[in-house]
Order: C-alpha cells, then sequence, then structure tokens
C-alpha cells in the first residue's frame, strides 16, 4: 500500500509543472523519495530529482483558435495552408485527419496544415462554404486555389498537395 501510495506522488509530480503545495511538499520537493528495502522495513531513500523536457512535436499543423487567429495564420500565411474543416462526431474526419497531417509533415514546411473545428467555428465554415465535413481548402496568398470534401487515398493527397506548393 505505502509502494502504492509513493508511486502515485512520484506520478502527480512527474506529470505537474507545479511545484508541490501543502501537506506533502516537505516530501516531495527537491528530491525524489524512492522506498527501498532494508532489513527493518521499507525506508525512503533521496535521489536527485529528475527533469523532463518536452519539445514541440509538430510546427506543420496548428488549430485555429478563432476568426482573427484564422485570418492572422492562414489568410495572411505567405506559406501554403491546407484547411482542415473536421468535426469530433466525424467518423471519416478521424480518418483523413492523420493522413492529411502525414502528407504535411511529408513536405518539410513547404505547407502547413489549419484544423478548424465545425462546430466551434461555425462562422467560419459557413464563410468558406463548408456543406458535409470533412472540407479540405487549398489556400495561397489568401485565396481559396482548391478543394476537396470526403475521404481521398494518399497518393490523391499528395497529388492535392504537390498542385498547391506547384
Amino acid at each position: 500500500m505505502a509502494q502504492r501510495l509513493l508511486l502515485r506522488r512520484f506520478l502527480a509530480l512527474a506529470i505537474s509543472r507545479n511545484p508541490p503545495q501543502g501537506r506533502w511538499a516537505p516530501l516531495t520537493s527537491g528530491a525524489l523519495q524512492i522506498p527501498q528495502y532494508h532489513p527493518g522495513g521499507l525506508a525512503a531513500t533521496l535521489s536527485p530529482a529528475r527533469t523532463v523536457h518536452t519539445t514541440r512535436a509538430c510546427t506543420t499543423t496548428f488549430n485555429i483558435q478563432d476568426g482573427p487567429d484564422f485570418q492572422d495564420r492562414v489568410v495572411n500565411s505567405n506559406t501554403p495552408v491546407v484547411v482542415d474543416f473536421h468535426a469530433q462526431w466525424c467518423g471519416p474526419c478521424k480518418i483523413l485527419g492523420p493522413r492529411l497531417e502525414k502528407m504535411v509533415a511529408k513536405q518539410h514546411g513547404k505547407v502547413v496544415m489549419a484544423k478548424v473545428d465545425i462546430d466551434d467555428h461555425t462562422d467560419l465554415a459557413i464563410e468558406y462554404e463548408v456543406s458535409a465535413v470533412p472540407t479540405v481548402l487549398a489556400i495561397k496568398n489568401g485565396d481559396v486555389v482548391d478543394k476537396f470534401v470526403g475521404i481521398k487515398d494518399e497518393d490523391q493527397l499528395e497529388a492535392f498537395l504537390k498542385k498547391l506548393i506547384g
């Protein structure tokens, strides 16, 4: 039971970005308590705390936050943008989204991808005449240059992206 409690505290500390506060702060701050067996029973020993570093995984795909964000990151972009209009409840969107992200990542920054949830950004969906999801737009220099609705295979997506880049 004590091992489970220590493991829970360890995991909570590893996940949390804020330093521990309150009753257990002296046990976890600055060093990690690791239970070890001694002839008299379990004892906690101190070891140096570990730092977990994270990096931004993907810079070619981003979620649109609102209308001004769309204007700034898509319409005013110098880089061609693929805009994926999707919905959380849409099965085909869940298939197309990762496939499209993978194909955009293969372009090594020649094109970026914006994801727009139509339930959160109905105004953008109406403005760009999205009547079904998934709908994917190709925007270059602020203008829609190509569009498709539904699922496409990787070859079709590659041709779509090459036409946008070229």
